[in-house]
């Protein structure tokens, strides 16, 4: 956390300003201070457009959210039933009465597979993103920082980012700001993710001394000097100039969700669509059902606006909920889908109603998925298990086509029947959303292999 306290009150507390409202964890200060890696992003192929992708962590059932397959057996369909959407003949499971009503703004995809059913954060981080974050790649072509307000070009949020009481991330499946190859100065910029990512920084500064610049750079310098000396920074020198704008400059409040409309932020709450009381405490993942629905609704309100501030890249996940086996650790299907499926309808709709009302569906593109599906066969526990053939991706917005469906699924439900899309296509389908991809590889710089990873491959058909 960067902290700038005023002094000692009249009643003897020390009162502090909390810059833009945040914990700044998960940064190294060589992300915290640049503001610009490049020369210019404007002279970039760098599309007026960004990217949300929420990652459903542990792997959701195809069946119960778009593709229910209710002419199948009992034990293959849909366990929470069905709801008819504004798209003929369509149906989405039966907790998504709300995004059903808004089913004209987003695209199914119902042929894509994510290749095994292994845990891990595919396809936001894989061997075809080089083994960096997805938005790794998009900042390494487009710079790491907006080149007007500063803000950080790629952002990962977890649910500390919006509320300091839920549980720390780990990195027990995956670390979601790994950069590869590309190096640290190119990591996401992390608010507030606690646990294995957090690193706080405290900053001990007079509030009349703000206005000297000088004095501040000073501080961070030689917090910088400590945190050099355990390696846990790099490379800082050539943006040491532009600190003081980047933390305390109108950047820093797109952090801040007590700047936005109350009426807005209730509007995104999921925490109430499951209390912590309608959530059995027999299973040991209870405390990721409950920091789910407390935090996924102000996640994607977050991220909205980051995207709107300039931010050209936002990952966002919850802790650990999508696993459904009915076990020891998860629910079965039918009540994971209360605890996950409802929170999801709840915050999904709030965003599409929001984007559209404030003309942004054109400019965020929203990509909802995770790292597999779930097999056709409903275990006799009540769960389903984990699936590689076939698994749930919804788009929205973007400028792409929506309103639609593409592809088929076999009648089981385990595989495409169409053509199958893969994580090389969803790839192309972002990167051709946030960039001229033609203009790409004619600048200078960058990677071979990272140029190869953003202009290869197709979008998937019928969205572009």
């Amino acid at each position: 956390m960067l902290t700038v306290h005023e002094g000692w009150g009249r009643r003897g507390r020390r009162a502090f300003l909390q810059i833009g409202g945040l914990a700044l964890g998960g940064l190294s200060l060589s992300h915290l201070l640049a503001t610009q890696s490049y020369a210019n992003t404007s002279l970039r192929p760098v599309k007026d457009r960004s990217v949300i992708f929420l990652f459903l962590h542990g792997g959701p059932s195809q069946f119960e959210t778009f593709d229910p397959k209710m002419a199948a057996p009992a034990g293959v369909r849909s366990v929470t039933g069905e709801t008819s959407t504004r798209l003929p003949g369509v149906t989405f499971g039966g907790t998504f009465s709300r995004l059903a009503a808004l089913s004209e703004k987003i695209s199914i995809v119902r042929s894509f597979t994510t290749g095994n059913g292994n845990h891990d954060i595919k396809p936001i981080m894989c061997p075809e993103t080089l083994g960096a974050n997805l938005g790794t790649l998009y900042s390494r072509v487009a710079g790491v920082n907006h080149p007007t307000t500063g803000l950080p070009t790629n952002v990962v949020l977890y649910p500390r980012a919006v509320d300091a009481e839920t549980r720390p991330t780990t990195l027990a499946f995956g670390n979601f700001a790994a950069t590869g190859a590309l190096g640290a100065g190119y990591a996401p910029f992390v608010p507030g993710a606690g646990g294995e990512f957090q690193k706080n920084l405290e900053l001990t500064l007079p509030m009349a001394r703000l206005d000297d610049r000088r004095r501040l750079l000073g501080q961070l310098d030689q917090i910088k000097r400590t945190m050099d000396a355990n390696g846990s920074l790099e490379g800082t020198d050539r943006f040491r100039a532009q600190a003081f704008e980047t933390i305390i400059g109108g950047a820093a409040e797109a952090f801040d969700l007590s700047k936005e409309d109350p009426r807005v932020v209730a509007r995104y709450d999921t925490s109430t669509r499951v209390l912590p009381n309608q959530i059995s405490r027999r299973w040991n993942n209870y405390h990721n059902y409950v920091d789910n629905a407390k935090s996924l609704g102000k996640l994607l309100l977050l991220a909205r606006r980051l995207c709107e501030a300039g931010c050209g890249f936002v990952t966002i996940t919850t802790n650990f909920v999508w696993d459904m086996h009915a076990d020891a650790n998860n629910a079965g299907v039918e009540e994971g889908m209360e605890y996950m499926g409802r929170p999801l309808d709840h915050a999904l709709s709030a965003y599409l109603e929001d984007t559209e009302s404030r003309g942004l569906s054109e400019r965020i593109l929203l990509v909802v998925a995770g790292e597999m599906g779930r097999t056709p066969k409903i275990n006799n526990l009540g769960g389903r298990d984990h699936w590689g053939g076939l698994a749930p991706l919804l788009l929205s917005g973007g400028g792409l086509a929506m309103g639609q469906v593409i592809g088929q699924s076999t009648a089981d439900g385990g595989a495409p029947q169409s053509e199958p899309h893969t994580i090389k296509h969803l790839m192309s389908t972002i990167m051709h959303t946030l960039l001229d991809v033609g203009e790409v590889r004619t600048i200078r710089g960058v990677p071979p292999e990272v140029l190869t990873a953003v202009t290869s491959g197709a979008p998937i058909a019928g969205l572009h």
